[in-house]
């Protein structure tokens, strides 16, 4: 008990960007307008989505999802980083630190399940056009999103209980911007195999499995496309699928350079960059590369726009 106490009442230093205090007005501004950006970006895809019944489809319903899941995943960190960089007091409580983890998990983890759905959309879509009305019910969309959301919750609040219970003595300086698992574990005094074992069992359910779903799907979508005879078939089929697979070219890239390779290789500056990418430039780009490579949201995008403008 007396344990679990101290644990209780640890602060941590997040050494986020102090290394380059020269630097931190600039990185306020940067990280504060891609910020704002990924805010905009995504509430306008939502409300699109929302207003305009020609995107009341279950690709459009996915996305609106994803874009839900983007403004969470980067309000769990960057709000903290903008106060830090402002601030002399690079502090973090204990259970803050412990909301970090917990939202970064579920929303990082709920991701990955959307993606690999947003997949199965496509497959059924192109793969199998006559059934998709059928397989893909709002029904079934809504428990298939809802499963998303509730897994990764659950599995997420798995890793913090079990961070809840670690030690630390001695230094409390986290080498991040934000509270993450492997730093927390690298700082613990406890014997982390347990936590270190879930990590890696996990890890394939929640990142490898959606992956593989993915990557199968794609392979069947692909040797659909090809047998297409028209070549104006084979680019309208490839273009609904183009932008899902940058915004997982992105995502599945950076969260499996972080979290899958050997604790040797760790690097602060180079798993900052990397960072950064995957929890503040992934979201702020997904609006923009959905919007831009659709005609249908980039139409309906405008129709907003103007309508408010005009309504002002």
């Amino acid at each position: 008990m007396e344990k679990r106490n101290q644990t209780n009442e640890v602060t941590f230093i997040l050494l986020g960007f102090s290394d380059i205090p020269e630097h931190q007005t600039s990185l306020f501004v940067v990280f504060f307008f891609m910020y704002v950006i990924t805010l905009i970006g995504n509430l306008l895809i939502i409300l699109t989505i929302r207003v305009n019944p020609q995107l009341h489809i279950p690709m459009y319903f996915f996305l609106g999802n994803l874009s839900l899941v983007d403004i969470c995943f980067i309000t769990s960190t960057i709000p903290k980083l903008l106060i830090h960089l402002l601030s002399q007091n690079k502090t973090i409580s204990f259970s803050d630190c412990l909301g970090q983890v917990f939202f970064m998990f579920s929303t990082g983890s709920t991701e990955f399940f959307l993606l690999a759905v947003m997949a199965y959309d496509r497959y059924v879509a192109i793969c199998n056009p006559l059934r998709y009305t059928i397989v893909m019910k709002k029904r079934v969309c809504v428990v298939l999103v809802v499963i998303s959301w509730i897994t990764a919750s659950l599995t997420s609040l798995l890793h913090t209980l079990m961070a809840s219970r670690l030690s630390f003595h001695g230094s409390n300086t986290i080498q991040h911007f934000f509270c993450d698992l492997p730093p927390l574990l690298r700082l613990s005094c406890s014997d982390t195999s347990v936590n270190e074992i879930l990590i890696f069992t996990d890890g394939p359910f929640v990142v490898m499995a959606p992956f593989l779903f993915t990557v199968v799907s794609y392979v069947h979508i692909i040797s659909t496309i090809l047998k297409i005879p028209s070549a104006m078939g084979r680019r309208k089929a490839f273009s609904t699928c183009s932008s899902h697979l940058i915004v997982v070219s992105l995502f599945y890239g950076t969260d499996i350079f972080v979290y899958f390779r050997p604790d040797s290789n760790f690097s602060f500056n180079y798993d900052r960059v990397v960072s950064v990418m995957y929890t503040v430039v992934t979201p702020m780009l997904n609006p923009f590369i959905y919007s831009l490579r659709n005609n249908e949201v980039k139409g309906a995008l405008k129709k907003v726009i103007a309508s408010k403008l005009f309504t002002q």
